[in-house]
């Protein structure tokens, strides 16, 4: 079966906010290098420690976030943006601009998955990210077709349905 998602155009904000939630999934071990650099304060006694230790956190977050929106104004990255649609099977993903021109991307290609209650997020690294809404699916059955898909090639571990997610 070939699932074909209307044509859409990828949401920044949306793409930003799933950004920078896998950044901070993946490396959720910096907010262990904060706590230990507050945690000095114990040690060393001095406000500065907890002080230094915001700062650098949000300098991280700051980072991130900038890569993120940047990657929505670089002039490459602009094709992600516009309006594509996509055709989806269990050998790979077909990114269409229009009927005679497209990409093909494979499924091994893909890091991890994860589906939100609104979307399917697809990680292709830790900066470029494919997200499909649900409204760009035809119907309810092509979105459980795709998370079949993605739990056969073990991209996304949970069972429960995108329905019952929050």
């Amino acid at each position: 079966m070939i699932v074909k998602t209307k044509k859409y155009a990828l949401d920044k904000k949306a793409y930003r906010r799933a950004g920078m939630r896998n950044v901070l999934t993946q490396q959720w071990w910096v907010g262990l290098i904060v706590l230990a650099i507050s945690s000095m304060t114990f040690v060393i006694p001095s406000n500065w420690w907890w002080i230094g230790a915001l700062i650098a956190f949000t300098l991280y977050l700051l980072f991130w976030l900038i890569q993120f929106a940047g990657v929505t104004q670089l002039e490459q990255s602009k094709m992600l943006f516009e309006k594509l649609s996509y055709e989806i099977n269990s050998q790979q993903i077909l990114i269409k601009m229009n009927s005679k021109q497209g990409m093909p991307m494979k499924w091994d290609q893909i890091k991890r998955a994860w589906v939100d209650k609104n979307q399917i997020v697809l990680v292709v690294s830790k900066a470029q990210l494919m997200l499909f809404p649900f409204t760009a699916f035809k119907t309810q059955n092509e979105v459980k077709f795709v998370e079949t898909i993605l739990k056969r090639k073990g991209l996304l571990k949970s069972d429960a349905p995108a329905e019952q997610k929050s």
